[in-house]
């Protein structure tokens, strides 16, 4: 089986620090190339893949400032359909651009959906869906106009987290600084339960950390480290009492709450988008409607069994478990 794999280019594939899109197709293919599957991986010429590498993009866009991403897009576009016959199947997880090449080729397409955002995509959807197999990330993504082959569960490397057993009591925010991801609600809620929080990750939205994140943080109660990989990123998720998850929007999945139930980490998380699917209520965390609920759960922290978190993750959210789903639904398209 041949499979281009079509990766944004955004960020490397893999990112070095922030990159969830380019970090589940570096998983993906991973574990496919480690099945003995064919895969070509369309990326950055940084990126790295025990596949094969295919890359005309000098670099990402979000890191290099030199590189004007609707140019580079078309490139990468064209680079992978102008080969599109090599292939048995092409994986598109770079959204819907791809779609207006599909039916210039023979090859069956599939598209993960990493987030349906907003019904003003949907005419890049809607009439191609006789053509692309849709993959929906959860089924709370799912758009009622749109017929999908599968929903399925992104999966990390479980291996990669330590489950620490006991933690700290400190509280974990980790994710961009934006108001959709809850960064004042964790600062609040922290504050009212007299808890250090922890804080990592880009800064998405400058005005919002101005205001609501920065007069806050004070290198004692409220601690922020910026971006963290590597070692660090395990550590900070294994260390926390919780991890504090309190987004104001309907989010698709959560791979930092996957990563942290991996590590141990029980998850205090707003009832919206696919957290009831990740978060089994009063055993792997708690779901919360506002921060007075946020403030009551971590009261309850001593309820949670970290290793029953851990365990969550290894029955269904593993890279093996996403990586055998699709490599089955690779077998039903092909026939």
């Amino acid at each position: 089986m041949l499979i281009a794999m079509l990766a944004p280019i955004s960020w490397p594939t893999p990112p070095r620090h922030y990159g969830p899109w380019e970090l589940v197709t570096s998983l993906l293919t991973e574990a496919l190339v480690a099945r003995g599957v064919d895969v070509t991986l369309f990326a950055t010429q940084d990126s790295i893949t025990a596949g094969t590498l295919a890359g005309v993009v000098p670099a990402p866009y979000s890191e290099d400032p030199s590189i004007d991403a609707k140019v580079w897009e078309y490139a990468h576009l064209a680079h992978l359909f102008e080969r599109a016959g090599e292939f048995d199947l092409i994986h598109n997880q770079a959204d819907f651009p791809a779609h207006a090449f599909s039916g210039l080729v023979d090859t069956p397409m599939v598209t993960t959906i990493h987030g349906f955002g907003s019904d003003r995509i949907l005419p890049m959807y809607a009439p191609y869906q006789d053509r692309v197999h849709y993959v929906a990330i959860s089924d709370s993504d799912r758009h009622p106009a749109l017929r999908y082959a599968a929903t399925i569960h992104h999966g990390i490397p479980a291996g990669d987290f330590a489950f620490d057993p006991v933690g700290t009591d400190d509280l974990l925010f980790f994710g961009r600084i934006h108001p959709d991801k809850g960064a004042a609600e964790a600062i609040e809620t922290a504050a009212r339960t007299d808890r250090r929080l922890m804080m990592a990750g880009i800064v998405q939205d400058e005005g919002y950390h101005e205001r609501c994140v920065a007069p806050a943080i004070d290198g004692d109660r409220v601690v922020y480290r910026g971006p963290v990989g590597g070692a660090d990123r395990v550590a900070a998720l294994g260390q926390a009492a919780a991890l504090l998850h309190l987004i104001n929007f309907d989010e698709p999945f959560g791979l930092s709450v996957v990563e942290a139930l991996a590590s141990g980490t029980p998850v205090i998380a707003t009832r919206r988008g696919s957290m009831p699917e990740l978060i089994d209520h009063g055993v792997t965390g708690f779901l919360v409607d506002n921060v007075d609920e946020a403030v009551a759960a971590v009261a309850r922290l001593g309820e949670i069994d970290r290793a029953a978190c851990r365990q969550a993750v290894l029955d269904r959210f593993t890279v093996e478990r996403m990586a055998d789903r699709y490599l089955a639904l690779y077998k039903e398209i092909l026939g």
